[in-house]
């Protein structure tokens, strides 16, 4: 049995797309290795989104050549798409495919192997409109599931390269991912996250359906007891969206709104497409409908030109608005794209000050955010085994607090009463209430 490994960047669409192609080579009797092991074919799945991404993109097929020196590497993803005679030219590198046609990866490798030269399948998917369907028939993970309902981006915002690898907006059929959510329901799947490059698009390509259609289809599968949204663009909030929302009890109360920047003058030079006060009557809306809200963000620090008052506005709105959890980013710049060409590019000295403090303040916000929920009982889907403690499972509320609880049983998979008794670090630490 031929052997092939996967090595994987990037994000939530990156890591179903390997399962994806996984299940593709096992079909046709591979096996799956880790990727430290021997291979005869090795895949590295690429991410873009930053210079280091494509460096450790570099440094693993170098590594892969290493392991098995006659093996077939095979790189995919965003940063063969953007940069396909670029990859080609690695040593090591035999085969190049972008972000389409995954699915004929396998005959590609056979093909390789045996005309023994390189092949490049890279096309141009500037006005490409396939959604291409890549099923996950079982997956690795147990208890919650992604399900990529979409393709692409049109923002085109100024320090991005994904709408250059991803192409523009593509939805999947609203059919298909109903059919692919009650086969994951069958096989005891009970939260489903929904996720795609840009998800608040959804069906912006399609006539008359939108996500909320998504959504109301995938609440009526019998099963599913836990809806989550993966990231999505404040925008797609309003009042209508969140009347439909609260009606559907599936629906977590944990939003990932994307901010990027607390400052006007920021977000207008990155070319996002609402400004603070929106953002802030975003957040009091859905706090309006549900008030115990997890709302995580992401921040960019040391984006080109940023003052000293510019990151003063970013750290007090984001203390103004009291997330739950904020994952921070030093500003890259990224070949390609209009950012990068910005004067007034931010010393790095500077962007980690800055980002350290900003860190320091999101574990302040999501302690106190956690201090609230001490005494509630609240439901829990547990995941795994604690790595910390043996005797204790661990998993997450609706709202994206994670949990802790002894426990003698095996409850992965199961959602439980917890009453929360205190807190450790980033962890709450509760009481199953009943099995």
């Amino acid at each position: 049995m031929n052997k092939v490994a996967f090595y994987t960047l990037g994000c939530k669409v990156n890591q179903y797309e390997t399962e994806a192609m996984e299940e593709i080579f096992q079909k046709r009797g591979y096996k799956i290795v880790d990727s430290d092991q021997k291979a005869d074919i090795y895949v590295i799945n690429t991410c873009t989104v930053t210079n280091l991404s494509d460096r450790k993109s570099r440094q693993f097929i170098r590594r892969a050549k290493r392991t098995n020196k006659d093996s077939i590497v095979v790189v995919v993803g965003c940063y063969s798409q953007v940069a396909p005679d670029e990859v080609e030219d690695i040593e090591g590198v035999d085969i190049v495919i972008g972000t389409t046609d995954r699915e004929k990866i396998v005959d590609l490798c056979e093909e390789a192997k045996i005309k023994n030269k390189k092949i490049n399948i890279v096309k141009n998917i500037k006005g490409y409109k396939d959604f291409e369907d890549l099923n996950i028939v079982d997956l690795k993970s147990k208890t919650r599931a992604y399900i990529k309902i979409q393709e692409g981006c049109n923002q085109f915002c100024s320090y991005c390269i994904i709408p250059y690898a991803r192409g523009p907006i593509r939805s999947r059929a609203l059919e298909d991912i109903i059919k692919e959510t009650e086969r994951l329901s069958k096989a005891g799947f009970k939260e489903i996250i929904l996720t795609g490059i840009h998800v608040a698009s959804y069906g912006k390509d399609l006539n008359n359906i939108n996500l909320l259609n998504v959504i109301e289809g995938v609440s009526k599968i019998e099963g599913i007891e836990r809806i989550r949204l993966s990231s999505i663009e404040p925008t797609l909030i309003n009042e209508e969206f969140m009347k439909k929302i609260i009606d559907i009890k599936e629906v977590c109360d944990h939003f990932h709104l994307s901010l990027q920047s607390g400052s006007d003058t920021v977000l207008n030079r990155m070319n996002r497409k609402y400004t603070t006060s929106q953002y802030k009557d975003i957040v009091k809306l859905i706090r309006k409908y549900l008030p115990d809200t997890g709302i995580t963000t992401d921040i960019i620090v040391g984006f080109p030109g940023e003052t000293k008052k510019e990151f003063e506005e970013t750290y007090n709105f984001v203390k103004e608005i009291g997330f739950s959890r904020i994952h921070v980013f030093k500003y890259s710049p990224r070949k390609g794209t209009p950012a990068s060409k910005f004067k007034e590019q931010v010393h790095g000295n500077v962007k980690h000050f800055r980002s350290e403090k900003l860190i320091s303040l999101g574990e302040e916000l999501m302690k106190g955010f956690n201090n609230n929920f001490i005494g509630k009982t609240m439901e829990v889907l547990f995941e795994e085994e604690s790595k910390e403690e043996s005797g204790f499972a661990e998993g997450y509320t609706t709202n994206y607090i994670r949990v802790k609880s002894e426990t003698s049983k095996d409850i992965r998979g199961k959602i439980l009463p917890v009453k929360i008794i205190k807190k450790e670090n980033d962890i709450l630490i509760g009481k199953i209430e009943e099995l």
